[in-house]
């Protein structure tokens, strides 16, 4: 079955948002430095610290959000009232720079998340579903291609076929109540995995808010930003998996390989 016209242009949308994410691009512009090289010199400690307080933030935003949000599907997101949540959080994080990132990441993530599940129940998804709900952590992991993925893939499909079987088998442990329940190893397992793709994006934030001089004013436009991206990844993620629910899987994956 071929995707409708409205479909198809619904379908290029979404590729379009996940193949070209550009947050270093939307930084260096709203900064006017660029970030590319400046990521390289971050001493090797900073990344291992940023990946320990990434995985952490991630398990905190999921109990804190994941485990409490109401199903009420079909709802408009509220974007803009996330986007004032994580401005502020950013204005902490760039005043006092990175010894704040522990303090203002769980916050600041744990907002995005709910603005991810408030998207995804635009796109009539119902969140009281185990896969809603894991597909909502695996926005996090999106955001372009890593070294690790197959050159013949999309940078999107390629990082949905990394994670699908750690999700399948978070999906089947989802009784758990808090991620701190036994039941829930495979959704760590999964936060851990997708906090590993995360986390260069948290390096990327925390980079330009250690600019010189750009204090919390600065540090409210990054994080702004921030959520901009990963509501945009939220956005072409649940369109896709709502086409595929009307077309199958592999039928709106060729469309939009297609499309590339």
């Amino acid at each position: 079955m071929e995707l409708s016209e409205h479909h198809l242009e619904e379908l290029r949308q979404a590729m379009e948002i996940l193949e070209n994410p550009g947050i270093v691009a939307k930084i260096t512009n709203a900064i006017g430095q660029p970030l590319e090289k400046t990521l390289k010199f971050l001493p090797k400690n900073i990344h291992e610290k940023i990946g320990t307080i990434t995985e952490a933030a991630l398990i905190k935003a999921a109990d804190a959000a994941i485990f409490t949000v109401k199903d009420i599907p079909n709802t408009q997101p509220s974007n803009w009232w996330h986007k004032i949540g994580v401005a502020a959080s950013g204005a902490v994080g760039g005043f006092f720079g990175l010894p704040a990132l522990a303090v203002e990441l769980p916050v600041s993530t744990t907002i995005m998340l709910r603005s991810v599940i408030d998207i995804a129940r635009s796109q009539g998804e119902s969140v009281k579903d185990p896969d809603v709900k894991l597909a909502c952590l695996e926005v996090f992991a999106l955001g372009g291609k890593s070294e690790a993925d197959d050159a013949s893939e999309s940078g999107y499909f390629a990082t949905r076929i990394a994670l699908a079987q750690t999700m399948t088998e978070a999906a089947k442990q989802f009784t758990s109540k808090t991620l701190a329940d036994e039941g829930a190893s495979m959704i760590v397992k999964l936060i851990s995995k997708v906090a590993a793709r995360f986390s260069i994006q948290v390096s990327e934030k925390v980079t330009a808010q250690a600019v010189p001089a750009i204090g919390a004013a600065g540090g409210a436009i990054v994080n702004t930003l921030f959520i901009d991206h990963f509501q945009d990844m939220a956005k072409g993620h649940f369109i896709v998996r709502k086409l595929e629910k009307i077309y199958g899987e592999e039928t709106v994956r060729t469309a939009y390989e297609d499309m590339l």
